[in-house]
């Protein structure tokens, strides 16, 4: 028999799991120029699996001053939001709540960030164990997991980007 764990109501890293991040741009709606795009997953990993991984992904969610649904928070709000990006030598650095993340980003994400100074950030719900850090994704893969689902089950917002200098 399997015991689910006291849900204490608080964020607990062990039972996320492991965080990672991955990256990828797009033509953005608007003037159909690269958009760099960032999202952050645990792998499902935590001690007492993906079920409890994805409530523990909502805690964080919820710890981030996000809402899960595609909610976007407006522009002046997301300055106050506990997140930071820094995106400075061909790594991008996710700091939020509880945990800190180093994304290794391809050149064309780099430009991207630089010229837009925003990424389009989400943090899914979903665990996702197939993509795990420094093994490469297919496009396919990303495309399959990044379905309506994965965005409706997902925080977003748009976070600007920053130097070392700020």
């Amino acid at each position: 028999m399997t015991a689910t764990p006291p849900d204490t109501g608080q964020f607990q890293h062990s039972q996320f799991g492991t965080l990672t991040v991955i990256g990828w741009t797009g033509a953005h709606p608007e003037d159909n120029e690269d958009m760099p795009f960032l999202l952050a997953y645990s792998l499902g990993d935590g001690r007492d699996g993906p079920e409890v991984a994805e409530a523990a992904a909502r805690r964080l969610i919820g710890d981030a001053g996000l809402t899960v649904g595609g909610v976007m928070p407006d522009s002046s709000q997301v300055n106050r939001l506990p997140l930071k990006l820094i995106v400075q030598g061909g790594q991008a650095v996710l700091t939020m709540p509880h945990m800190t993340t180093q994304y290794p980003a391809p050149p064309e994400w780099v430009a991207a960030a630089d010229k837009r100074k925003q990424v389009y950030f989400m943090i899914a719900t979903r665990p996702w164990p197939e993509a795990k850090p420094g093994r490469p994704v297919s496009e396919e893969a990303l495309k399959s997991f990044v379905d309506e689902d994965m965005l409706a089950s997902s925080a977003h917002c748009v976070l600007p980007v920053s130097g070392l200098q700020g």
